[in-house]
């Protein structure tokens, strides 16, 4: 196909999905147990991602070199790399496909979808828009079952050139090695252990409900989780305060229900995860403000809930701070200054996001220069875009997501030489 018809597909595509929004965001909420509300809030979102990189599509241009060898003629065309294969997560199964599938198919990929065992249902829905919209068959292909057997498989086909993975770092560290068996191209949107830094001059209130954004929003099974709170001395008392009053009035319940602010852990086999951390927690010393257990209400008893959880007096050296819990905890730790914060915020084998909350404007660009994050957000948090890039530093993963320049991410780049002269010259000497 052309790359101008290639784009106009993508745009139908778009359509589709704002019309199918509705349903395809009470699918997902049935299969992982996300908030209603945020699902359909990011479906409403995903057309944009293929409007805007089936703009870019008819862009992708290469170039006329200034070569300097004599009565030679080089060019540059970007070609796409063949088949890409796209692993998803439970947590946000079509947001972080349409991360994917969106710029691969601009570029002029075919793809082929491999989503959670836990989430299938709303990929193999949205599957169905691409034969309306136009697509011809076998542009894209899903294929689902477990990641030990279908993943591993799709991940060591030699005909595939690109994997594209959201998920955790030990299943990623496993999908980079068997790519590098074949050399093939790869993405990794990996684990998060993301600091949340609030100090003193902080509007407090703002703070607060980011913090309990980046934690409780949902129900903590995000890779960019605020789950480290960093709140500087003088004000950590009241920070503790202000959260647990904020977070106790959080209501948990069905996913359906627009009122519902805490939802479900997806699996019983994650609850159990996060259960298991909280009693770590406690046995390492933290001090828990709130929650720390499973919800008395009835109604609650046959969902896996987990309470909102705070725990003060964290340290970097506890579990509970260094390892991604995926779940509704958060670690509350206390800092002197702007180096200790950072020397804290740092203290991670990850690098996903971070937060920082300050009112002074040479402190918010010092710290966002020097966090090793792929993300800093300063007085927000949870803030995307199809516009701007995501990934992560350390082992939060490899390359980028989404903006203009991450179509790069499913292109190569191949140089053509022409001879222009009328006779060659030595064969034995490069020219």
């Amino acid at each position: 196909m052309t790359a101008s018809a290639r784009g106009k597909l993508l745009w139908r595509l778009a359509d589709l999905i704002e019309r199918d929004a509705e349903e395809l965001a009470r699918i997902e909420v049935r299969d992982n147990g996300k908030l209603y509300a945020e699902m359909l809030g990011q479906l409403q979102y995903i057309p944009e991602w293929f409007r805007y990189f089936g703009g870019l599509a008819d862009k992708i241009e290469g170039g006329v070199l200034p070569i300097d060898k004599a009565e030679m003629f080089s060019y540059t065309k970007r070609e796409p790399l063949g088949v890409v294969v796209a692993i998803t997560p439970w947590n946000s199964p079509l947001l972080l496909l349409a991360w994917k599938m969106a710029p691969a198919l601009a570029a002029g990929n075919t793809i082929v979808i491999k989503p959670s065992e836990f989430t299938s249902c709303s990929t193999l829905e949205f599957a169905r828009l691409f034969k309306e919209a136009g697509f011809p068959d076998g542009v894209v292909n899903t294929v689902t079952g477990l990641g030990s057997e279908i993943g591993a498989a799709l991940v060591e086909n030699p005909r595939v050139a690109k994997i594209a993975f959201t998920g955790g770092d030990a299943t990623g560290a496993a999908v980079y090695a068997a790519a590098a068996k074949s050399i093939k191209h790869v993405t990794l949107e990996l684990g998060g252990k993301s600091p949340n830094i609030v100090f003193a001059d902080a509007n407090l209130e703002n703070a607060v409900k980011g913090a309990i954004s980046g934690i409780f929003a949902a129900t903590g099974q995000t890779c960019i989780a605020g789950s480290r709170l960093l709140v500087q001395r003088p004000i950590y008392e009241e920070m503790c305060q202000r959260l647990v009053a904020f977070a106790a009035r959080a209501k948990l319940g069905d996913p359906m229900d627009l009122v519902t602010q805490v939802g479900p852990i997806t699996t019983q086999a994650q609850r159990e995860k996060v259960i298991n951390y909280i009693e770590i927690a406690r046995g390492e010393g933290a001090r828990c403000l709130l929650g720390g257990g499973t919800p008395d209400a009835p109604e609650l008893a046959k969902g896996w809930f987990v309470e909102p959880t705070i725990f003060a007096d964290v340290t970097s050296q506890m579990r509970i701070a260094r390892e991604e819990v995926f779940g509704p905890v958060l670690s509350i730790i206390p800092f002197e200054d702007e180096n200790e914060a950072i020397e804290i915020a740092n203290d991670t084998i990850y690098g996903l996001a971070a937060g920082v909350w300050t009112s002074d404007i040479r402190r918010a660009f010092a710290m966002a220069n020097l966090i090793k994050a792929g993300t800093v957000w300063v007085n927000t948090y949870r803030a995307v875009s199809y516009m701007a890039p995501f990934g992560g530093y350390k082992q939060s993963g490899i390359g980028r997501e989404s903006g203009q320049a991450m179509i790069n991410e499913y292109l190569q780049t191949k140089c053509v030489w022409i001879s222009l002269a009328e006779s060659s010259p030595d064969p034995f000497v490069m020219r």
